[in-house]
Parts: C-alpha cells; sequence; structure tokens
C-alpha cells in the first residue's frame, strides 16, 4: 500500500491495527523524500537517523500496550522552531551555524505525544515574506508548478504536506504564514486564537528561547484533511508549562455545530482596500454555494461586520511596527523622517505600513485601545454568526519573485498590479484580533492551480471553525495530490 499520502488519523488506526509499523511508514517517507525533493526542496535539515531511532522505539512502545495520540507518525517541523542537534537559522546567514540545546514547547510536545519527527521544512529569510527562499537553504517550489511559490513562511511544510513527505506538521502564522502556504498548495492550516498555543522555542536565533507572550503572532498545525488539523491541535494547544501552565489547564469548548445547516455564515469576497482575483471569488462562491444548499444561513453583508479599511489600517500598523526593531539608528532615523513628512489624511496601505515602522509607545498604546474596540466588535459580531468565509490572498500561488527589494514588488491580480504587501490584508482580518482561522481547499483555479479559503471563527473556540472545515470537506472535497 502507498501509505505516504494517507490522512494521520487513518495511519493512527492501521498502527494500531497493527497493519503497519512505525519503521514502515518512516523508510517509506524518507524514501519519497530522497526521490521527490530535489525538485520540491521543502525539507532543508534532514534528521532520518534519529527518525528511523524514534520510529523503532515507538514500535517498541506500542508492543508494550502504549498508545499516545501521534505514537509512530511521521511529521515535519518547520525551520524556525528549536530541535535540539539540528541548525535553526530562520535562514538568516549569519546564523547558519547556531544549533540550540533544547527543542521547542511544540517539539517536545510533538514528541510526547509520539511523533517521528523527519527534518525541518524550508522559511524565508526571516520569515518575512509571502515566498520561500534564502541563502542557506534555497527556493522552495509549490508541487502544483514549480516556477511559482509555495507561500511563506511556513512555505517548506505546505509544499512537503502536499509532496507526502510526512502526515502532519506544524508552522507559525503572523501575517498568513500558515494559511497562505496552504491555499498555495492545497493543504488544511489553523491558525489558533492568540495565546492558545505556547511558542517558547520558536524564535530567532540565537535565543534565547523565553517563554514570550506575542502581540501577533502564532503556532499551529498542518495537515492534509480538517479532521487531522483537529488532531494536532489537541497536541499543540495549552499554556507554556512555566508560565500560565503553572496555574491553568486547557479546555477548549465544543463546536458550536455539527450540521452545515445550522451554521450562520457570512460571506466576505471583496475588501475595500484591493480587489480579489477572479479564481479567488470562484473558490469563495464554491464554498457558499454549498453552505447555502446546506442550508445554512448564509449573508453577504452585516452591519455587525468592524469596519475592514479600518481593520486593514491597524493591522499594518502592529505588523510593521515589530519589523524595524533591530534596525540601525541612523535607518530608523530615516523612517522617521519619511514618515513625518506624510500627509494628516494620507490613509493608503504604504503610509500605515511607514506609520507602523516608526510607531512610539504613546501612539501603540492608543492603537492597541482601537484593537480592543474592535474584538468588542467581533464578540457582538459572532453573538448573531458562527464564522465568516473569506480570501486568504487575492491570487493563487504567484510565480517565484526575488527581486530584493520587498516594497517595490507588485502582485498581478487579473493583470493589474498592486503594491506587494498588500495582499496581506485578508490575512490580518483575523490576525489583528488575535481570532482562531482554518484555512481550506476551495477547488482550483483554470491554471490548475489550488485556491483556498479561510474560516474566521470566534475568539477561544476554535473547534467551530475546524468542524466547518470538516463539514465543508465532506460536501466539496479536499486536498488532491499534485498532478
Amino acid at each position: 500500500m502507498e501509505w505516504n499520502f494517507l490522512t494521520a488519523e487513518q495511519l493512527v488506526a492501521a498502527l494500531r491495527a497493527g497493519e503497519v509499523s512505525s519503521a514502515e511508514l518512516t523508510d517509506e517517507a524518507i524514501a519519497r523524500i530522497e526521490r521527490d525533493d530535489d525538485a520540491i526542496n521543502a525539507i532543508c535539515v534532514q534528521d532520518f537517523d534519529r527518525a528511523r531511532a524514534a520510529a523503532r522505539g515507538a514500535d517498541r512502545a506500542r508492543a508494550r500496550g502504549e498508545d499516545r495520540p501521534l505514537l509512530g507518525i511521521p511529521v515535519t517541523v518547520k525551520e524556525s522552531y528549536d530541535v535540539a542537534g539540528l541548525p535553526t537559522t530562520w535562514g538568516l546567514p549569519p546564523h547558519r551555524n547556531f544549533v540550540p540545546a533544547e527543542d521547542a514547547v511544540q517539539v517536545v510536545r510533538l514528541k510526547a505525544a509520539g511523533a517521528v519527527v523527519l527534518g525541518k521544512t524550508n522559511v524565508p529569510v526571516g520569515l518575512q515574506d509571502v515566498q520561500t527562499f534564502n541563502e542557506i537553504y534555497g527556493t522552495t517550489n509549490n508541487p502544483w508548478d514549480h516556477r511559482r511559490t509555495s507561500g511563506g513562511s511556513s512555505g517548506g511544510s505546505a509544499a512537503a504536506l502536499a509532496s507526502g513527505f510526512g502526515a502532519l506538521s506544524i508552522g507559525s502564522d503572523l501575517a498568513g504564514s500558515l494559511r497562505t502556504p496552504a491555499h498555495f498548495c492545497g493543504i488544511y492550516a489553523h491558525k489558533p486564537t492568540l495565546g492558545l498555543a505556547a511558542s517558547r522555542g520558536m524564535v530567532p536565533p540565537p535565543g534565547p528561547a523565553l517563554p514570550v507572550e506575542h502581540d501577533l503572532a502564532v503556532v499551529g498545525p498542518m495537515a492534509r484533511t480538517a479532521r487531522d488539523l483537529g488532531l494536532l491541535l489537541d497536541v499543540m494547544a495549552g499554556p507554556d508549562p512555566l508560565t500560565h501552565g503553572v496555574a491553568y489547564d486547557l479546555t477548549l469548548p465544543p463546536a458550536r455545530h455539527e450540521r452545515l445547516r445550522d451554521f450562520r455564515v457570512l460571506v466576505l469576497d471583496e475588501h475595500p482596500l484591493i480587489p480579489s482575483g477572479s479564481a479567488v471569488r470562484a473558490g469563495v462562491g464554491r464554498v457558499a454555494d454549498a453552505l447555502v444548499d446546506s442550508g445554512a444561513r448564509v449573508e453577504r453583508d452585516s452591519p455587525l461586520l468592524p469596519d475592514l479599511t479600518e481593520a486593514a489600517l491597524l493591522y499594518t500598523k502592529f505588523l510593521f511596527s515589530g519589523s524595524v526593531a533591530r534596525f540601525p539608528v541612523d535607518a530608523y532615523e530615516q523612517l522617521q523622517a519619511r514618515a513625518a513628512g506624510l500627509r494628516a489624511d494620507d490613509e493608503s496601505l504604504d503610509a500605515a505600513r511607514l506609520r507602523g515602522m516608526v510607531l512610539n509607545h504613546r501612539d501603540w498604546s492608543g492603537a492597541n485601545t482601537l484593537r480592543e474596540l474592535h474584538r468588542h466588535g467581533w464578540r457582538r459580531f459572532f453573538a448573531e454568526f458562527d464564522a465568516v468565509v473569506c480570501p486568504v490572498t487575492p491570487t493563487p500561488a504567484f510565480p517565484h519573485d526575488h527581486s530584493p527589494d520587498l516594497m517595490k514588488r507588485r502582485i498581478d491580480i487579473d493583470g493589474v498590479g498592486y503594491p506587494y504587501f498588500d495582499q496581506l490584508v485578508w490575512a490580518g482580518l483575523a490576525t489583528m484580533p488575535g481570532l482562531p482561522a482554518t484555512a481550506v481547499p476551495a477547488g482550483r483555479s483554470p491554471e490548475g492551480l489550488p485556491v483556498g479559503v479561510q474560516l474566521i471563527g470566534p475568539m477561544f473556540e476554535d473547534r467551530t471553525p475546524l468542524r466547518l472545515a470538516e463539514l465543508l470537506e465532506q460536501r466539496i472535497g479536499g486536498f488532491q495530490v499534485p498532478k
């Protein structure tokens, strides 16, 4: 049997039934990586010897009667996570030789659940791109079209899953870094509620790996099915044992509904600051049609929805306020001078990026107050709705673009160019207020490229968008093996 594209849930069942061993699954996954990854370049750090040893250990544990959630399942880990004995570079050449001594807390949880780590997946430089390439490890290609990006920053993980290199992977998301690669590669990913999953050890080299509470960034699961996302989220979720975990246990509420017809959904396919391409609108439409056909309550507009323009500008300021923390003083002063020259009425995304880069604490506090008002608006919204269906980005995967000045890059939307970073507004819709969002496949473009959508749910009710994703998978289909 070909095991590499079965779900983690199916593999767990096969292992429990004695139909296959972890050693066999691991050897088959390694063979596929060795055969196919030269063309994809998803696995940037191999750990095959330790993986085989871990697989044999999993088989012995099962023979003793042990049964953990991921016992014997081959997985991959985004390069930005610390794994003891393996390099953690974040694609930054000065840190190409940095090797942490301890595992990140999520790697500890994976191993405790019995997972077999095959290796680490490629990332963009500093995790700061919608594409995945760097000087150390090179470029990761999209398995559907090698001329195109797999997305970023968890692009290596998405490409690995689409290629059959392990059943699960863990990534991270600040500007769509889980959701965009899933959308581009035709897989599933879940951005958890802010703070739901501990992130210690997912830190730029050389560390230290402290239990920091991030303002926007989260860590989360990636898989080839919605149910596998839930399986991995159960392993990842929970507070850091060094901080909140001392006092708190996690209990996620169940999904609000079990049937599609019971869901109340707002569908969005256009943003006031950037158009959505025809392929993406068609993907959103397929999901909307499936919901309507199932009897769900579907709306296209609501006065309860927080203002999209204000939300995008606010998100952009927060996102870019953290991007210049390590800039040299002279470069920072040049940014301050440029920002001071902006017109007071300039409310463009370009202006928001520049203002964000030089945001002082007084202005940050004011922006944070506005964010809390948006969060409260979302609470009111989710009293009447269960989820929002909307794009992840305006386009399917685009051709590789390695031009060094990211601010001068353009994104092509149905033949019209737009500023490269404007595509992040859809990711920010969930990220700015800290809401959970599940990326799901929604068909393919006329060129045969995957198209996904995101399902945004209520804060700390992560099981609601995950359940909706599972029901939609049953209705419209899900992952397909790249042709």
